[in-house]
């Protein structure tokens, strides 16, 4: 008798199901995970400690890391201004790493994101992840600026293109080591890490993996609830932590600020510098269509309008105290979201007036992607319901579905520019580029 019983329960513990998903602890345990965040409940509840969830960050490159590195950092040329030698943060430090967040700055933009880079040099000062996160930004944007992006094998990368991408590595390596047990500190470091990582990639044209950071940082923004929301219909909840950082309000500055293409432009040059520096900033093409030139400016501006609302929507969610007030906040939020419908379809009916062979032109790609960010942070306020997970993932895949057709736009154009500089024009890349807003 003593010897079925134990059979059987060898025979339920070979039966269970594995538990791939849900809180660390539960997953030890083999026990089925509630998956409630920012702590499982059936931790909570039978006093347990939540140990957390994995981590949503991991290491990944457009290629891989090998022993070229070693060489590029033996050699200290031209890298000792970004060396971690800082101690403490002075106002030339912000404005550089103000101005290397976005390749806009190329063209002598100004972001609006001084606040943000003084938070992540002061927290690199003891976080190890930001530190190497800010290293490989400054050393990738100073290789950007002195070699352009024109080349196309690993042996024409320069020991600081090496460099960063190292530095790149070991802040994603730390920073996943880190999440294994998250906590304020932590997500905070993720946060603001993910600031970093966003341009890094924009700098590496790598879209697809910026959107990737985009969507795992507005997600623990929302799973840890960064400001109030409400979890049932009349049941509102503070911020649970509400000192973390606002990555949702540093990408929307990111993509609202001004761009070339908006302005009106001389002639666009097909042969040198300024279309190539023109395609890695994220919002402008030089032009050649009298129709895109009048039109794509005025959809940009129409988004930047739309965008400039959810900023300050944004800014009175996180002083929301009342019921009363966020219901009447969650019909502002509504507005916004049949703003973001009616510019969309906007933009649908002047692809229509184009009527012009090929694809899109990348600029007008690049503000579908602008649309679907301010989508995803809009759906996302004021709600922390668990009816929302599912809406917010569709939204995520049509991002990255986004992204990564933004990405392979790009790689097409710069190994087609690369072509051009050696062997003259190429009649298929001017004619898929050369139109572009």
């Amino acid at each position: 008798m003593a010897g079925s019983v134990v059979a059987r329960k060898k025979r339920n513990v070979e039966c269970r199901t594995k538990v791939k998903t849900g809180c660390a602890t539960c997953r030890i345990r083999k026990v089925k995970c509630d998956e409630n965040k920012p702590f499982c409940q059936k931790c909570v509840n039978t006093g347990r400690t939540c140990d957390g969830y994995e981590s949503p960050f991991r290491i990944f490159t457009s290629q891989p890391i090998n022993g070229i590195h070693a060489g590029g950092i033996k050699s200290d040329v031209g890298l000792h201004s970004i060396r971690p030698t800082f101690t403490e943060i002075a106002p030339q430090d912000i404005d550089l790493l103000n101005r290397y967040f976005s390749t806009k700055t190329m063209f002598d933009v100004k972001l609006d994101c001084d606040e943000e880079a003084k938070q992540v040099l002061q927290a690199s000062l003891t976080d190890p992840p930001i530190r190497h996160a800010v290293l490989s930004l400054r050393a990738l944007r100073e290789d950007l600026e002195t070699s352009g992006d024109g080349r196309t094998s690993v042996a024409q990368q320069a020991p600081s293109y090496h460099y960063g991408i190292q530095q790149y590595n070991m802040a994603l390596g730390g920073l996943a080591s880190n999440l294994s047990s998250p906590g304020f500190n932590r997500l905070k470091s993720a946060l603001l890490c993910c600031q970093v990582f966003i341009s890094i990639e924009q700098v590496r044209k790598n879209y697809t993996a910026m959107a990737q950071h985009i969507i795992r940082g507005l997600r623990i923004m929302h799973e840890y609830r960064a400001r109030p929301g409400f979890v049932s219909a009349n049941k509102l909840m503070p911020a649970h932590h509400d000192q973390l950082p606002f990555l949702d309000v540093f990408i929307i500055k990111l993509f609202v600020a001004p761009c070339k293409f908006a302005d009106s432009l001389a002639t666009a040059d097909v042969s040198g510098t300024t279309l190539s520096a023109c395609l890695i900033s994220s919002h402008q093409q030089p032009v050649e269509s009298c129709n895109l030139r009048t039109i794509a400016p005025n959809m940009r501006t129409k988004l930047t309008r739309i965008a400039a609302s959810t900023l300050e929507f944004l800014g009175k969610v996180l002083q929301v105290e009342s019921v009363g007030v966020a219901l009447r906040l969650t019909s502002e939020k509504a507005a916004l979201l049949d703003s973001l419908e009616s510019w969309l379809t906007d933009l649908e009916l002047v692809q229509k007036e184009i009527r012009s062979p090929g694809p899109e032109p990348i600029s007008m790609s690049f503000l579908r992607f602008f649309h679907q960010i301010l989508k995803i942070v809009l759906l996302g306020a004021l709600d922390s319901s668990h009816d929302l997970d599912a809406e917010l993932q569709t939204e995520n895949d049509r991002l990255q579905g986004v992204a990564n057709y933004v990405g392979e736009r790009v790689r097409t154009y710069v190994t087609c520019h690369g072509s051009r500089r050696g062997r003259g024009s190429t009649p298929q890349c001017a004619d898929n580029y050369g139109k572009v807003a």
